[in-house]
């Protein structure tokens, strides 16, 4: 991972050294958490089985492995599986993302340092430029690239020849992909939100790699809350950990792990502050709706875009809110998880009535 050099004239101050010093601990933390190998990878087992196929078959060949894509919700292993990839075909791999690359000639740079065999990991590839995307086509299906040259009716297109390499791709918006790049993968896979049973076998490979001594109920009591993700399950991990260390003998066991993630205010079903204040919103403010976005989101003082894709898909997920034409509403399992009394008839008509009773 590159890392952006500060352009301030000034020093960064204690608090910002502190901060980016923890976040540095806690990425490395991440890293070593992470599967190296496929037999290691919990969870996912039809894409396990049919990438180990791809792979296995590219080795017997002494080929280079064919352009995979995955898709799916972050935290899910996308980033984890790339480098995989790489591991199991022992080949070099590069990291960059979609938003990084704005012009055609930053991708070209960086297809024309590949080496034979490397495995190119575009995260968030739906987010890559037009012209860069058109570029891909080619070094994907020819691995080639037309370098232009000039401006004009001067401009000269110089062929450039890659050397074979394994492009993987992810994406958390599979539907953005245009059908001509989405075609171009050999393989595409499409991961899953994880059961807790998965999830408590992460929980547990973690706690052992952090020297955690974690019962099995302190494991299913933390899964429980992860939102089937093993991202989210190994940051809780982390936090029970420090609560265990601070106010308990170290052990986390159910209790322990209930404690201290409600000091961290998730819930019994993995909601977080964030999630509660939209839901008790929607449900105080404009009676459980409908509602725009945008009001919602005003009135929790939040961005749009935060309210959109950090906590609507969890909440519609869990079934405790449903997107509808005339805006958002909640349904009868929110009433509920908040221990409120659902109206007779929702504001404006009986929206939420026509939509789920009374």
């Amino acid at each position: 991972m590159n890392w952006d050099e500060t352009t301030d004239a000034a020093a960064p101050g204690p608090d910002r050294l502190v901060g980016a010093s923890a976040d540095r601990e806690d990425q490395a933390v991440e890293a070593a958490l992470r599967p190296k190998e496929l037999d290691e990878f919990i969870g996912q087992e039809k894409v396990r089985e049919q990438l180990d196929l791809v792979l296995r078959a590219a080795r017997a060949r002494g080929a280079t492995a064919d352009h995979v894509l995955l898709s799916g919700a972050p935290g899910l292993g996308k980033t984890t599986l790339s480098m995989i990839i790489a591991a199991e075909m022992s080949a070099p791999i590069r990291i960059t993302s979609g938003p990084a690359i704005q012009h055609a000639g930053d991708l070209a740079a960086i297809l024309s340092s590949l080496q034979e065999g490397e495995v190119l990991f575009l995260d968030e590839i739906h987010r890559m430029s037009r012209p860069a995307e058109e570029m891909l086509y080619m070094a994907m299906e020819d691995f080639r690239v037309d370098v232009i040259v000039g401006k004009g009716p001067g401009a000269t297109a110089i062929p450039l020849e890659l050397p074979p390499f394994t492009l993987v791709g992810a994406t958390t918006r599979a539907g953005l992909l245009p059908p001509p790049l989405r075609d171009r993968f050999g393989f595409t896979a499409h991961m899953e939100f994880y059961e807790p049973a998965e999830l408590e076998r992460v929980i547990h490979r973690s706690a052992h790699l952090l020297d955690v001594a974690i019962d099995t109920a302190g494991a299913a009591e933390i899964a429980g809350r992860s939102r089937g993700t093993p991202r989210i399950a190994n940051r809780l991990l982390r936090r029970v950990r420090d609560y265990a260390q601070v106010k308990a003998d170290g052990e986390i066991t159910r209790d322990i792990a209930a404690a201290a993630l409600g000091v961290y205010e998730v819930d019994g079903r993995g909601l977080d502050r964030l999630d509660r204040a939209v839901l008790e919103a929607l449900l105080k403010l404009f009676g459980g709706g409908p509602v725009g976005l945008s009001t919602l989101a005003v009135a929790v003082g939040e961005e749009r875009e935060t309210v959109e894709e950090v906590a609507e898909p969890f909440l519609v997920r869990e079934g405790l809110l449903a997107r509808t034409p005339r805006g958002r509403v909640a349904t009868p399992a929110a009433w509920d998880h908040l221990g409120l009394t659902r109206p007779q008839a929702a504001p404006g008509g009986g929206g939420q009535q026509g939509l789920f009773g009374a």
